[in-house]
């Protein structure tokens, strides 16, 4: 019996414990950012940073290069060269612009695994 409540308070002590730490070690997303505080957040960072602090995107697109764009660029691509992998990711209502007003879609492009441009939209 002695042993049965020693045993009852330990789990007692235990779970309380847990319950108490269990929200500090969980790191909240961050529901909006500030334009600037996004730009700094996620610039040049990986996919794989975006993704932990953002989670998954809404879509993911892929870039394709048109089969006439060397004509049009004038220059020729390079067929042994290595292509860059552009892909872009959508977010939204993540960044505001005003106290109250958020963009309707964040766009991230990445190239090669590196956020390379961001851009806010209204119109998408």
């Amino acid at each position: 019996m002695v042993l049965s409540k020693k045993f009852s308070l330990a789990a007692a002590v235990l779970l309380a414990c847990v319950m108490v730490t269990a929200p500090v070690m969980a790191e909240p997303k961050k529901s909006t950012y500030t334009e600037q505080e996004f730009l700094n957040s996620f610039g040049n960072k990986t996919r794989e940073v975006v993704e932990k602090q953002l989670g998954q995107p809404l879509k993911k697109e892929q870039s394709v290069k048109p089969t006439n764009a060397s004509n049009i660029i004038g220059r020729p691509t390079e067929k042994g060269g290595k292509q860059d992998q552009v892909e872009m990711w959508y977010y939204k209502d993540l960044v505001r612009y005003d106290a109250k007003k958020t963009y309707k879609t964040i766009e991230l492009t990445f190239v090669n695994d590196r956020c390379v441009n961001i851009a806010f939209f209204n119109n998408r």
